[in-house]
Order: C-alpha cells, then structure tokens, then sequence
C-alpha cells in the first residue's frame, strides 16, 4: 500500500515564490540564459537554500516550469478535443488564446532544448485524435500527421515570436484556410 504524503504548504508557497519570480524576470526581458540562482532568490525574497530544497539547480527549476505549463496547455487541449459543442475553428481559436495567455514564457521557453520536441509531441497528439474522431477514409496521399504538426508549430512559434499583433481568430481562420486545401 502506497502513503501519500501532503505536500508541506510552506513548501508549495516557497516553490510559488520562485516560480513568479522566474516568471516576472522573463518578463522584464532576462533571456532564460540570464537567469541566475541569486537574481531568482532575490526577487523571491528567498535565500538560496530554500532554492536548493526544491531544485538541483536553474535548468531543473527551467524544466519543471516547462513540464508544469505543457501538462496545463495538454489538460486545456484535451478538454478542447472532447467538447461536443464548438466548431473546429472556434476550439482552435481557444488552443490559441490558451498559448497566447502564456506568451511571455512561451517566448522564452522555446529557446530550451527539449521544449519544441514536448510542444510537437502535444500538438502531434492533437492531430491524431482529430483525425480519429473524424471518421473519413484518407486519401493514400494526404499530409502525414508529422508534417500537418511541424507546419502547426511553425505557425504558432512564428505567431508568438514575430505575429502577435495577429488576433488568435485571425490565425485560427488562417489555419483553418491553410488546412481546407
């Protein structure tokens, strides 16, 4: 028999504190490459020990963030994907509106290494399962999953880093366009 333990609150405010705290200097425009334990601990108003009780060091703080915004974007996708009631385009539209939510972070988490390969695995995922509910025979040539994801992820990471002056309707429509032929 497995015992859970709750976690400590203190423990769960203290990771809290350091998470805003990476948030907010990605936001003041700090390159994740510019984050540093003690620029961290600072604006967490922490020292670096409590750091050290949670995470090995920066890149093991970078990837549990990571981890953590890719499971909540996939929980928000697949709730998408399981909702009767709207149009392709419209659940689309929320996908995009849930990326630019996080578009600050996003921004600067593509520049981590493992973080495009989570991305296109989440969307690839995406893909398949509208594929499956669509229940149509495919044509022998059609456009394989992988390459409709690459193409997906190449427009979602130019909007974020070049487009957002772009509605997330607008590229919604505009890959709903590039999807009909």
């Amino acid at each position: 028999m497995t015992i859970y333990k709750k976690e400590d609150p203190r423990s769960i405010r203290s990771k809290e504190m350091i998470k805003n705290a990476v948030f907010e200097l990605l936001a003041e425009n700090h390159s994740v490459s510019d984050l540093t334990i003690k620029k961290i601990t600072t604006k967490a108003n922490l020292n670096r020990t409590t750091f050290y009780l949670h995470y090995q060091d920066i890149q093991d703080l970078l990837a549990q963030i990571a981890d953590e915004l890719l499971n909540s974007l996939s929980e928000k996708i697949t709730a998408l994907t399981h909702t009767k009631d709207l149009s392709e385009k419209q659940k689309l539209t929320q996908m995009l509106d849930n990326l630019y939510a996080h578009r600050i972070y996003l921004l600067r988490l593509f520049s981590m290494d493992d973080f495009e390969e989570q991305l296109f695995g989440m969307l690839k995922h995406l893909v398949e399962t509208r594929r499956d509910n669509s229940h149509t025979d495919l044509p022998e040539d059609y456009v394989t999953v992988e390459i409709k994801t690459a193409s997906l992820v190449g427009i979602i990471m130019w909007w974020i880093r070049n487009g957002l002056q772009y509605s997330s309707e607008y590229i919604a429509k505009q890959i709903s366009l590039l999807y009909r032929g």
